[in-house]
């Protein structure tokens, strides 16, 4: 299974992006899908997790205004994010956790594949 993101790039404070994360060599819809950053200097962070079904997880700062979506026909999941900040900056992941054993899991050790990133970088 490989996962591609794309969408990144450099946006001002208060504006918007749209991640995706496009999955081949499995069909979406059998993985839960999450959402991960990383900042330089500090530990990978969760971000949102969107069970098989489409139940919905966040982290606490991106609550209201980060959005994570499937689009199972199309092979991807989407991360819209609004009213970005500058803290929002980062190496955004997405990850696919074959066995959703932990429904609602936010530890990165219980997703199976993982993309190469997209840089995110929110600046005046």
């Amino acid at each position: 299974v490989q996962l591609v993101e794309s969408g990144g790039g450099l946006v001002q404070p208060g504006g918007s992006l749209r991640l995706s994360c496009a999955v081949s060599g499995g069909s979406l819809s059998t993985y839960a899908m999450g959402w991960f950053r990383q900042a330089p200097g500090k530990e990978r962070e969760f971000v949102a997790r969107i069970t098989r079904v489409g139940d919905t997880y966040y982290e606490e700062s991106v609550t209201g205004r980060f959005t994570i979506s499937r689009d199972n026909a199309k092979d991807t999941v989407y991360l819209q994010m609004n009213s970005l900040k500058p803290e929002d900056s980062a190496v955004y992941h997405c990850a696919a956790d074959r066995s959703q054993f932990y429904y609602s899991t936010r530890n990165s050790d219980d997703y199976d594949y993982w993309g190469q990133g997209t840089q995110v970088t929110v600046s005046a």
